[in-house]
């Protein structure tokens, strides 16, 4: 019976249960606590294999797109059965795979977000209505499935230090000059305790290649800038064959402040953003076989280099 249940929306509790009952199933799965928010939710590691190539791969840093929390869940899953079962995930050798490679997981970068616009959270608590009085400030953003932020207002994938005074002037002109369900850049980068550990996690690693997995488009941005990373096209253009998804440029109004704008701008190495499926946030779940099955050549490849 499968740990992951992708038929279900995910919360910070259960994202906490299935990491547990990864690691008891398949003990060479480790992980830790990476960080806590604001308000305590947990923010935890998942790492397989003992190879010398090292990737990060992260999800959920928006609230509303907490399906890509179960991608990687449900991948970590997958991948530890295979290798338990010296099996194939997508044609590779699982025991090689891991034994070349290893890699770290972030699949929750915003639980808090994820539990308000999934409803662990509920309508009588004191960080409910915290969230409800900044969203009545923006009544154009559907509460609380048009929350993207952390519970603080911050939107997370525009907190980081690659240029956030641009983004900052981009989004104040829209009018998210102070905390809202998104778009809001924060009083400087670097501010919240999520990017904070997910920066410090980046930096410790040192890892070979970041992917972000966001929602929605069915497209793979890998550029920030012009600065230009040997390899990092054609390695996106294997992404995009196997997934179907189009590799092409963020919109200019999206393209600063981002976890793998940093990335790529301080370590010079691939980091691209994965923006899974198509329609409304937060994508319905009947879209996830789907989403899995569009992804896990890239994380494969990904894994590969």
């Amino acid at each position: 019976m499968s740990i992951v249940n992708t038929a279900i929306p995910i919360t910070s509790i259960l994202t906490t249960e299935y990491i547990r009952r990864l690691k008891q199933q398949y003990p060479f799965i480790r992980g830790e606590l990476l960080s806590r928010t604001a308000f305590q939710r947990p923010i935890e590691t998942v790492v397989i294999g003992t190879g010398p190539r090292k990737v990060l791969f992260t999800a959920a840093h928006h609230a509303n797109e907490w399906i890509t929390a179960i991608l990687l869940l449900k991948f970590a899953e997958d991948y530890a059965a295979a290798i338990t079962a010296e099996g194939e995930i997508f044609g590779q050798n699982a025991v090689a795979l891991s034994q070349q490679t290893t890699i770290y997981m972030v699949p929750m970068v915003d639980p808090d977000g994820v539990d308000l616009v999934n409803g662990a959270i509920l309508p009588d608590s004191t960080q409910y209505r915290l969230a409800k009085r900044i969203s009545d400030d923006f009544p154009s953003v559907p509460f609380p499935d048009g929350w993207k932020a952390n519970l603080l207002g911050v939107d997370l994938n525009l907190n980081y230090p690659a240029g956030w005074l641009r983004a900052r002037q981009i989004k104040f002109r829209q009018g998210f000059d102070r905390p809202a369900p998104r778009d809001y850049v924060g009083r400087a980068p670097l501010n919240q305790l999520e990017t904070q550990a997910l920066a410090g996690y980046t930096a410790f690693l040192q890892p070979e290649l970041v992917l972000a997995f966001h929602s929605q488009g069915k497209e793979i941005y890998w550029q920030y800038d012009d600065l230009f990373v040997e390899g990092a096209e054609a390695l996106g253009r294997r992404f995009a064959e196997v997934s179907g998804y189009t590799l092409t440029d963020p919109p200019p109004n999206s393209s600063n402040a981002g976890y793998k704008d940093w990335f790529i701008k301080n370590y010079r190495k691939p980091g691209y953003t994965i923006e899974v499926g198509r329609g409304t946030n937060p994508l319905p779940l009947s879209q996830f076989d789907e989403i899995y099955r569009d992804n896990l050549g890239i994380l494969i490849l990904a894994a590969l280099g």
